[in-house]
């Protein structure tokens, strides 16, 4: 379909506006009292992005739409430093992001409307990578404030947290259980998704802006909650969700090769667990029930194997495997059974389709019933039933019992806290309850984020983490805590980019005076509604973009038979000129990206640039209001929903 062009029209054959739409626009031949102003709104990528990251920000800046601020001697700073600047203002992590992450933002872009989304993992993970490979440092930390917060837990959720209190200046000591950082990022994720210098280069970039760490460190054993509150001006919980919830049939909990995906992972990603069984089943849709069984397909089994070296023993902490022993395993016949159809996994698509391209076998619609046992009480096989979902609920058949033969059961099916030393916060779940600024209501001073208070996404934990250290900060200042704003994201700001420039306006005088549109203490003609609204696509003139086919990354296509012992990277970044490439195709929605639509298609010439000197990201365009008759024009050709007509309601 390469080469074909949008048919994008406004309104079909025979179509004319409605009435709504004409009175909006109050026409009096060709003019009306409305002019244009210039709106700047959040995209829908952003919207949708748990971390709030900039993505319309950091991609105009990959495309070469923004530009990079100039240092004193005027020389410029490399574009894929400042995008590297923009993207971690809210997400530290932006490698391991561009990697792992499902990414909601692509979901959510408008240009799926045209053809398909912009590639933003892909660019992501080139900002990352660039990053990592030019050794680019975080913003700097604050002024100390003498204020000091405890986080449990050394994941996503404190080491995001950590970083947002670095920059407000705050002490913050990490309190982590395992001997490294990164939590479900290295225990919970295999290193072939995440590779292990990636993750450690990331991580080393949060703790050089001072951040101390006490690893081997476990609350309620070590160290209790109680001397923390004491010796913390706040404390901080980002434990996530590292134990796994057992399968609810019966036989289950009498089985000792009936274990859970988080422990599962945790040995593997340990060390521990150099291989596993012949026959696994794995139970569970999500993306952790498709890291389990690459996981098992890549590390096979063992033929003759001693009792103490069985996988469940590995796996509970009760032994470990030797390393020599990889040398003698086989290939493993890998199951995953989940209980409704396929099309229902909340997996994410690719990685449903590299565990199948990989020789894992995925049954749907069964439901478990129980397991099976043997004589030495060991699971032989999951007793399980078909299940119709054709009426939307799950209807199971009569007679449709079977047993699907095992030799390790991983259940993969939900996610609880491990909270030892912090029993009175328990909600019941063993998750810990928080307000919507991510506080423990039953308490002042103690906050939390991430998985221990709903298992989701890393960059929920990243998001979750932002709003915290916000509320914590309000909290060390004694200030009243705000009201989140509907859009609560990371928004571009004009006012910092003015500065960034020095093209800031004036002080202003506060003496009344006529005739301010010409004053230069005041931004003219700019409205900022990213905290309420989100720009949809019928806002867009969709006719402006052409077919352009998304920038697909490169693929290790390992297959069947290659998978066992398989551990490099499945997908590969693209490369600087395939990233400002994929980036060009960002609709820039809400924000300006300097197409000249508006100056080209103005009856008037009432539309003009900006002097080269001022102008800067959003201030690109100016209207002449004697000239202006309000035709709406430069609102209908606007690619990007920036112009709206309003000026004068």
């Amino acid at each position: 379909m390469d080469g074909q062009t949008n048919s994008y029209r406004r309104y079909e054959d025979g179509e004319t506006p409605g009435d709504w739409e004409l009175e909006d626009m109050i026409f009096q031949q060709d003019t009306s009292y409305k002019c244009p102003t210039y709106i700047h709104r959040t995209p829908p990528c952003q919207g949708s992005c748990p971390s709030g990251e900039d993505i319309r920000g950091w991609l105009n800046i990959v495309r070469g739409i923004e530009k990079p601020p100039v240092d004193a001697d005027g020389n410029e700073m490399p574009w894929a430093d400042y995008a590297f600047l923009r993207s971690t203002n809210a997400n530290p992590f932006p490698a391991i992001m561009g990697r792992v992450c499902p990414a909601p933002c692509e979901d959510g872009c408008n240009r799926n409307e045209v053809e398909d989304h912009v590639g933003i993992n892909a660019v992501e993970h080139f900002i990352g990578d660039s990053a990592l490979k030019n050794k680019l440092s975080l913003a700097p930390a604050g002024a100390d404030t003498g204020k000091s917060v405890a986080l449990i837990g050394g994941g996503i959720a404190s080491l995001s947290a950590a970083y947002q209190l670095r920059r407000k200046g705050h002490a913050c000591t990490i309190f982590e259980a395992h001997d490294k950082l990164g939590g479900m990022m290295r225990y919970g994720i295999p290193g072939y998704r995440t590779p292990r210098e990636v993750l450690d280069g990331e991580i080393q970039r949060v703790l050089d802006m001072g951040v101390e760490v006490r690893t081997n460190t476990k609350i309620g054993v070590d160290v209790t909650f109680e001397q923390l509150e004491e010796d913390f001006d706040a404390v901080f919980i980002g434990i996530g969700a590292q134990g796994g919830s057992p399968l609810p049939v019966p036989g289950a909990d009498e089985a000792p090769n009936c274990i859970s995906g988080i422990s599962f992972l945790d040995a593997f990603n340990d060390g521990r667990l150099q291989h596993g069984a012949e026959k696994v089943l794995v139970i569970g849709g999500g993306d952790t029930a498709m890291d389990v069984a690459a996981v098992a397909r890549r590390i096979g089994h063992i033929n003759k194997v001693a009792e103490k070296d069985r996988p469940e023993y590995v796996v509970l902490g009760q032994t470990a495997h030797d390393v020599a022993t990889v040398a003698k395993r086989d290939g493993a016949d890998v199951t995953v059974v989940y209980r409704r159809p396929v099309t229902a996994m909340p997996a994410t698509k690719m990685e449903i389709e590299h565990v199948t391209a990989e020789g894992v076998i995925i049954r749907d619609s069964l439901v478990p019933v129980s397991v099976v046992l043997d004589d030495a009480g060991r699971a032989k096989a999951l007793r399980v039933a078909t299940a119709d979902w054709s009426t939307g609920k799950c209807v199971i058949l009569e007679n449709s019992e079977q047993d699907i033969e095992c030799d390790l059961i991983v259940a993969a099916i939900g996610q609880v806290g491990d909270l030892t030393g912090m029993e009175e916060m328990n909600n019941g779940w063993n998750l810990i309850n928080a307000d919507s600024h991510f506080r423990w209501p039953d308490r002042d001073g103690i906050f939390v984020a991430g998985d221990v208070v709903k298992p989701h996404l890393l960059t929920t934990a990243v998001g979750q983490a932002s709003i915290a250290a916000d509320s914590i900060d309000h909290y060390l200042k004694g200030e009243d805590q705000k009201k989140l704003p509907k859009v609560n994201v990371h928004h571009f700001n004009l006012m910092e980019k003015l500065m960034e420039g020095g093209h800031q306006p004036s002080e202003y005088d506060h003496i009344q005076a006529v005739g301010t549109d010409s004053a230069d203490y005041a931004i003219h003609n700019y409205e900022d509604r990213s905290a309420t609204q989100i720009v949809p696509a019928d806002e867009l003139y969709l006719g402006h973009w052409a077919y352009d086919p998304r920038f697909r990354r490169k693929e290790n296509q390992i297959g069947s038979e290659n998978v066992l012992g398989h551990f490099d990277e499945r997908i590969f970044g693209p490369d600087s000129e395939n990233a400002r490439k994929e980036a060009d195709r960002c609709m820039s929605c809400g924000m300006c990206f300097e197409c000249d639509n508006c100056i080209v298609y103005c009856p008037q010439d009432a539309v003009h640039k900006v002097k080269k000197a001022d102008n800067t990201t959003g201030r690109y365009v100016e209207t002449d209001y004697d000239k202006c008759i309000g035709c709406h024009i430069c609102a209908d050709v606007c690619p990007s929903g920036y112009i709206k007509m309003g000026l004068g309601e």
